[in-house]
């Protein structure tokens, strides 16, 4: 992840390349789903004894020593025949390529520890895995819209109803006032690591997503030493009271009351997306902000290390820690005391009640082939292991039969049918990987040569030219991309909005590989003097993964076949040395890849056009100003048409303006035995609960 406020960007390739793919067990991929169209460190246990509103309670802590919807959802097959049986159907083993970061639910933002953490807290609300446009009620029992009265006339105020009956691991009962305290706590945090950037935005409308931004003109901004030396009082005293008015609950009335800054229409998304919600008191107990504006500022920007929660859970989730040694394993037993039961379903004909695989055991493959983890897998030592190398001559022997994500249908594999394996190709992705070019490099940059349009470089205003731009577009060979890089796994995209997401326009105009019109821009460009001095410079990219050589290459070849003085240089640097090129204004022309914070165009038009990546581009503030009118104009409105509209303007001027290569959205696939069942799709999350999931009868 990038080191800026929260800007989820994986310098890296797309799932199906590199780790980004995290092929989950728990499911990274996004579906559309289209039949039946209707409206609608070492650790160890303590178990203490204390006491919550006077009733004794046991504690566990872990001790560091509108649209057209399916009507009915696709299930996933019913575990095989009778010789697909699981090894030992008391617990799942899962192989994971490392450890979480932290179970702490305000600062989990990356896949692992979302990944771990979802599976034993939960939010308010998640995104309908039939229809990512709709939510349904988790712990609220509601989902606020206007209709119902839990949403404002003017989109600024939600109301959530908090479910009765509720049950931390611990037993505690679930109020609202714990809602109100994981969402305060977070803001208040506001770690720089963390994905509170996104709430505050939202919640405060504080651009810079950290919630001291009014404190002495931001001076204190992710420095928690100068915060407590320096800020006045009454500024910290009014802070936390901002906060506290934002995010209100009444436990009486069982609500909770966020008060918006303004309108903000993917507020929703970030709550199914990024909320999880923890018991106060315990929260409290084991060191963490006390609830009192007084102290807040001690406990700002902590980091993973700085949390006392960081090891530990305590959520109100299927299952519920019992213990992790990081580095070997973490267990997770079922919650006994779920709260879901038989009216209240995951989705209609998921399940309910306790979860029905006892116990889970994520194991880490740090420091471990993949063969070796492979291997694991086939003698059954291991049930799944996240991302499986399809490429593997061992996996595609293992796979008996090929499902159809859009159907559920499972087609038998001709050469061995027997095979133990299952396996879901072609899944739709939300991450992909870009070519962006920088408007105004840095004049001391090592990678544009001479400096001066003299054959040996490029002046640092060079794709300021949008003749440049467009020759770049249109010189790029997308079909090898798709065949080659992503192995006839991915599908293009004419704008920042990916494909199926409200705002993306599929009639929208599209750059295609042109030759003829990339040699016709670049005589154009620059009084047309290129095709006689040529030009040189450098694509920048990170080390991580040799393969996204191949997108320069492609870049590379194209040119060169064009006119043999148009020179394009790879330069691969260690990834600190990358990022602060990019931070530098020093890069050309460089990668980058996004992998969605949540589901909602938002969170792909504003990184794009007015956001993190265009300050690295040094986009010009005339044409980041103009894509700021359609942004604005996408999150001031709930209506889907009129924010449909905003992007579809947004659309047509960043292919008007060419300001990146939008090269392609990769898709991936899933592999799981074939003695497993329930695995199912919802495109707005990277997890699948593993709740969902079975083993075959005996």
């Amino acid at each position: 992840m990038w080191g800026q406020p929260g800007h989820n960007i994986m310098l890296a390739m797309p799932r199906r390349i590199t780790w980004v793919a995290l092929l989950s067990l728990f499911a990274l991929i996004t579906a559309r789903c289209n039949a039946n169209p209707q409206t609608v460190e070492v650790t160890r246990v303590v178990i203490e004894t204390t006491t919550k509103q006077g009733d004794p309670a046991v504690v566990t802590r872990i001790v560091r020593e509108q649209r057209e919807v399916v009507a009915t959802p696709i299930p996933s097959p019913q575990p095989g025949s009778e010789i697909f049986i699981a090894p030992d159907p008391s617990r799942l083993v899962i192989t994971l390529p490392g450890d979480p970061i932290t179970l702490d639910p305000a600062l989990a933002y990356d896949l692992l520890s979302l990944t771990t953490l979802r599976q034993m807290l939960e939010g308010l609300i998640i995104f309908d895995h039939l229809n990512p446009t709709r939510f349904v009620p988790v712990l609220a029992t509601e989902v606020p819209s206007e209709e119902n009265g839990l949403i404002s006339a003017d989109g600024t105020t939600f109301t959530f109803p908090i479910r009765e009956g509720v049950l931390f691991h611990d037993g505690s009962r679930l109020e609202p006032h714990d809602v109100a305290y994981s969402i305060r706590r977070g803001l208040l945090l506001s770690d720089p690591s963390s994905p509170q950037w996104l709430f505050i935005e939202a919640i405060m409308d504080y651009a810079g997503g950290d919630i001291t931004e009014r404190i002495g003109g931001g001076a204190f901004a992710y420095d928690p030493a100068a915060l407590v030396a320096n800020a006045a009082p009454e500024e910290l005293l009014a802070t936390c009271a901002a906060v506290m008015e934002a995010v209100s609950f009444d436990d009486e009335a069982g609500t909770v009351v966020i008060r918006l800054a303004r309108p903000y229409s993917s507020f929703l998304s970030i709550i199914a997306s990024l909320l999880s919600i923890t018991d106060q008191e315990w929260a409290i107990a084991n060191g963490a902000w006390d609830g009192d504006c007084a102290t807040w500022q001690n406990y700002y920007a902590p980091g993973i290390e700085g949390s006392s929660l960081s090891r530990i859970a305590n959520g109100t989730g299927p299952y519920r820690l019992d213990h992790w040694t990081p580095g070997t394993e973490l267990v997770m037993d079922a919650h006994r005391d779920y709260w879901r039961v038989d009216g209240t379903p995951l989705f209609p004909g998921g399940p309910a009640g306790v979860a029905s695989i006892p116990r889970v055991i994520l194991g880490t493959t740090t420091g471990i082939e993949w063969s070796t983890a492979l291997l694991q897998m086939i003698r059954g030592d291991s049930d799944l292991v996240v991302y499986l190398p399809e490429d593997q001559i061992v996996v595609k022997k293992e796979i008996g039969e090929f499902c159809d994500y859009k159907t559920g249908v499972c087609t038998p594999n001709p050469d061995n049918p027997d095979g133990p394996l299952r396996k879901w190709d072609d899944l739709p992705d939300f991450s992909r990987i870009d070519l962006l070019m920088n408007f105004d490099i840095s004049a001391d940059s090592a990678y544009i040569g001479s400096g001066r349009l003299d054959g040996e470089g490029i002046p640092p205003d060079f794709f300021n030219d949008v003749n440049v731009r467009k020759a770049m577009a249109t010189c790029f060979d997308y079909d090898t991309y798709l065949n080659d890089v992503l192995l006839e796994g991915g599908i293009r995209n004419n704008g920042p909005i990916i494909v199926g997401m409200l705002g993306y326009n599929e009639d929208g105009p599209l750059y295609e590989h042109d030759p003829e019109a990339c040699a016709a821009y670049l005589a154009e460009a620059w009084g047309g003097v290129l095709p006689e001095t040529g030009f040189q410079f450098s694509l920048v990219h990170d080390s991580t993964n040799p393969s996204i050589n191949a997108i320069g290459a492609i870049l590379q070849e194209q040119l060169a076949a064009i006119n043999e003085k148009y020179r394009l240089e790879i330069s691969v640097i260690a990834s600190p040395l990358y990022n602060s090129a990019l931070l530098a204004g020093q890069a050309p022309m460089f990668l980058a890849g996004w992998l969605e914070d949540y589901h909602d165009p938002h969170n792909w038009a504003h990184p794009y056009t007015v956001g993190v990546f265009a300050a690295m581009q040094n986009m010009p503030d005339e044409l980041r100003g103009r894509f700021r009118e359609y942004v604005d104009a996408g999150i001031a409105t709930a209506d889907p048409a009129a924010r449909e509209q905003a992007y579809f303007a947004l659309q047509q001027l960043y292919y008007d303006n060419a300001p990146g290569i939008i090269l392609g959205q990769a898709s991936t696939y899933y592999i799981e035995p074939r003695y497993m069942g329930g695995w199912y799709f919802n495109e707005a999350y990277t997890i699948t609960p593993v709740y969902a999931q079975s083993f075959r009868s005996r």
